[in-house]
């Protein structure tokens, strides 16, 4: 019987499951805006500019769910993507993969610079386990690179597609900072956590990234990035992790045999 699409022997367990998810996954959303076809299709048919702490929830429940959730969840809300996608008009393979290798890129390179030990071999092997992702969403098998240097030869060839649109700069500024209910901004620590983390994610962008958005790269930025990322995941790891894991893993690990239900 098959419980789930990915195992814990997974490295798509591995690193969706590891807090450094948190800051990949505000930078793939950076990274996607890049594209400016995909990035028109978000603008006219989203609410991403007054929503994109929820686009980011979003994004993180799809990913868990392919991830974490049984055959039939995954299967189930691919099928109602692809479904939203073919309405909307942005079922666009090329897009779709874009999207696609943006979101592997980030959740890859900051969860090995934030300290996860991934050997190259589990790297190209993370890559070739996302595309059970893109076969899902709808994306030729054949187009997706399952290699780490298949994935950097991915971005050299659809440089010349990309650059920061206006509605991708109004992206980055509401991933910045995103409207917040007065009481959340004033009276909690949402806010600066907020900054700290989506800072951290435009920090970790690759250099041809942030160049685009007319962010300057300082000298030892890199380094800095680093050891933030670091930082950043070992507090992460101290907090309660009851606290830190979305439900679906939770009853995935039960399922697995992993703990006791």
């Amino acid at each position: 019987m098959v419980v789930g699409l990915f195992s814990p022997d997974s490295i798509a367990w591995r690193i969706h499951s590891d807090p450094s998810m948190i800051v990949g996954g505000i930078r793939a959303l950076l990274q996607q805006a890049l594209h400016p076809e995909a990035m028109d299709g978000v603008a006219k048919n989203s609410n991403f500019r007054e929503d994109a702490w929820g686009r980011l929830q979003r994004t993180g429940d799809y990913v868990s769910t392919l991830t974490f959730g049984t055959p039939e969840e995954a299967n189930a809300l691919a099928s109602r993507v692809r479904t939203v996608h073919t309405k909307l008009g942005l079922d666009d393979p090329k897009l779709l993969l874009w999207v696609h290798m943006s979101m592997v890129d980030s959740f890859l390179d900051c969860a090995v610079r934030s300290g996860l030990e991934l050997t190259h071999v589990e790297q190209n092997q993370y890559v070739e386990e996302m595309v059970m992702f893109a076969r899902l969403v709808g994306i030729p098998q054949e187009s997706v690179p399952t290699t780490s240097n298949e994935m950097a030869e991915y971005f050299q060839q659809i440089a010349p597609e990309l650059m920061a649109s206006q509605d991708a700069k109004r992206a980055a500024l509401f991933l910045t900072i995103p409207p917040l209910p007065t009481v959340v901004r004033f009276a909690t620590p949402a806010a600066p956590m907020w900054a700290t983390l989506s800072s951290l994610a435009g920090s970790s962008l690759p250099d041809w990234a942030r160049k685009l958005y007319g962010w300057p790269t300082l000298p030892g930025q890199g380094i800095a990035t680093n050891i933030a990322l670091r930082t950043s995941r070992s507090a992460l790891l101290r907090l309660p992790r009851a606290l830190m894991e979305p439900p679906i893993l939770k009853v995935a690990k039960q399922r697995w045999g992993l703990v006791s239900a």
